[in-house]
């Protein structure tokens, strides 16, 4: 497929967010539940943590996403090579992050996981469907 490639980081920002929530959760569990049954319900919060972390913000698993690629579609590269392709869906878009339904998958894109004319990129394709041809301000220049 033919389009504009974007390569995604690891977000030590989201993994921290996610893991922080979790180590949160993990708390109030231990707080509401005395004994034995607190400290197995908090140790299995932080785990799944870890395991949230590590797959969706480290991108750390086979399946996690590797590049994007933004044209009439997009498609995803997985790390194990697999590529998963979808029409453009209406996601959230924000400063911030973009979300993206790709078939079954929502993918959550942090404005860390790319350069900022990358993610500026993105947002557009995310918000209009396509891609500016040019900037305008670069012939000016």
């Amino acid at each position: 497929m033919s389009g504009t490639r974007l390569a995604l980081l690891p977000s030590r920002f989201l993994a921290a967010a996610i893991l922080g929530l979790h180590i949160a959760a993990a708390g109030c569990v231990r707080l509401a539940l005395p004994g034995w049954s607190g400290i197995a319900l908090a140790a299995v919060l932080l785990v799944v943590g870890l395991v949230a972390a590590r797959s969706r913000a480290l991108f750390a698993t086979p399946t996690s996403p590797r590049t994007l690629v933004l044209g009439d579609r997009v498609a995803v590269e997985l790390l194990n090579g697999e590529t998963l392709t979808s029409e453009r869906q209406a996601g959230h878009v924000s400063r911030f992050l973009v979300t993206l339904p790709v078939g079954k998958r929502t993918l959550l894109i942090t404005r860390d996981m790319l350069s900022a004319p990358e993610f500026r990129q993105l947002r557009l394709w995310a918000l209009w469907g396509r891609l500016p041809r040019h900037s305008v301000a670069a012939e000016q220049l």
